[in-house]
């Protein structure tokens, strides 16, 4: 039999392992991102590099304390966490501070706090315990209608703070629904939403119409054995839809410079003087970010050897163009290391998720994974130039106390959820 005292040894060492390899040579590269001198004052708060020094230190008070809660008390005042969550995002339209055009911070006396970063925890709480409900059946439309409210009212309140980036992860959520049971049905109205959206923009609205109804009832007609005709209307409707909030946004919502990068992306700009002056703007930091990679190498340059890195070449660098200071400075090596070690984290978190015995702490750990898959292939996606600029940090690596905080949190109530089944052993 387990003695008492060797419970709080049972957790998963190897995730906890991989977090601290990530937050250690992320703070490095915060350093070298935000270094202006050869005198460093690791605890200052003048400079980035000591705050987020400070920060984590925080977070592992988070972690002791979230570890040391009961798990079961995750499950049972999730309604509670997500409804506070909600009233925090609520919240910014009143009291919220405007940074780059967003209005996604409270001002706590110098110090900003991203509600945005914490409601993700909330919402993948809050999924994993209605999915889990022993009333809930998500192949049930009545059901899967209530899922999708509790993922796309916090996503719709940050859109409305013109947060397109955080928006965009709770997308995450669908591949988790997904491995649930949701039906395939809402992978094609995924696939016909990315598809109507960009056609959206790139062609607009005569010829979005006519692509959605011939994918939609070309698919419906070249099927033998042919779902009930409402189906696909409701696909097509749902597609149209979100389409057209997609060309709405971008015209209406998105802050110019968010505006600009897309622009860009899709060439929606017909005057090719004006679009290559757009792109040495509105593209400047994805520029720079390119050739500071670039000139990294295979081995980099060495740490806090980066000549763009430390002649600023790169603005806000320390954030989300974070992953550029690593190819820079630890080359090709540094950012295949960064990227293997992110990849294992994944596939651990997976690993970990289908070992549950709750079906709570299951789609709670598919969730996280999900999360941290999405920021990592939009931001380094971002940094090399294969999406378009959006604005989304690198977990455990842009600055940022908000961004730290809300991924460890979700990392490790998962890893507290986990301590559960080892401790069964």
């Amino acid at each position: 039999m387990m003695r008492q005292t060797d419970r709080y040894y049972k957790f998963d060492w190897i995730t906890i392992l991989l977090f601290f390899l990530l937050v250690g040579f992320g703070w490095l590269n915060i350093l070298s991102a935000s270094q202006t001198g050869e005198t460093i004052d690791y605890f200052s708060f003048s400079n980035s590099y000591g705050k987020q020094l400070i920060f984590i230190i925080l977070s592992l008070v988070l972690i002791i304390f979230i570890l040391s809660i009961d798990s079961k008390f995750y499950e049972r005042f999730t309604s509670i966490i997500y409804l506070v969550s909600m009233l925090s995002l609520v919240g910014l339209f009143i009291f919220g501070k405007n940074i780059n055009g967003a209005t996604s911070w409270y001002d706590l006396g110098g110090i900003t706090l991203q509600p945005s970063e914490f409601a993700k925890v909330a919402t993948a709480l809050a999924v994993a315990k209605y999915v889990s409900d022993l009333q809930t059946d998500i192949k049930y439309f009545k059901d899967q209608l209530r899922l999708f409210g509790i993922i796309l009212l916090p996503a719709f309140l940050i859109l409305l703070q013109k947060d397109a980036g955080s928006t965009l992860v709770y997308g995450a959520f669908f591949f988790v629904l997904y491995r649930e049971g949701l039906p395939k049905i809402y992978l094609i109205i995924g696939s016909l939403l990315i598809i109507l959206s960009v056609a959206a923009l790139k062609f607009g609205v005569t010829v979005t119409m006519l692509t959605g109804a011939l994918i939609v009832f070309g698919y419906y007609f070249t099927r033998r054995k042919k779902p009930p005709f409402y189906k696909p209307i409701f696909a097509l409707i749902i597609g149209l839809g979100l389409a057209f909030l997609v060309r709405y946004v971008y015209e209406n919502q998105l802050p110019f410079h968010q505006k600009d990068r897309i622009t860009i992306w899709l060439s929606l700009e017909k005057d090719a003087a004006t679009l290559e002056s757009m792109k040495k703007k509105a593209a400047y930091n994805l520029l720079e970010s390119e050739k500071a990679i670039s000139s990294g190498g295979f081995t980099g340059k060495g740490f806090l050897e980066g000549t763009r890195t430390t002649g600023k070449f790169v603005p806000e660098q320390h954030t989300d163009y974070i992953f550029s200071t690593v190819g820079e400075e630890w080359g090709f090596i540094g950012s295949f290391g960064v990227v293997l070690v992110f990849v294992l984290l994944i596939l651990r978190l997976l690993h970990l998720a289908e070992l549950q015995k709750s079906q709570f702490s299951r789609v709670y750990g598919y969730s996280v994974a999900a999360i941290f898959f999405l920021h990592f292939l939009i931001n380094i996606g971002m940094v090399m130039g294969l999406i378009p600029t959006i604005g989304i940090p690198l977990p455990f690596f842009s600055y940022g106390g908000s961004g730290l905080w809300g991924f460890t949190i979700l990392l490790f109530i998962f890893i507290k959820l986990d301590s559960n089944r080892i401790n069964q052993w």
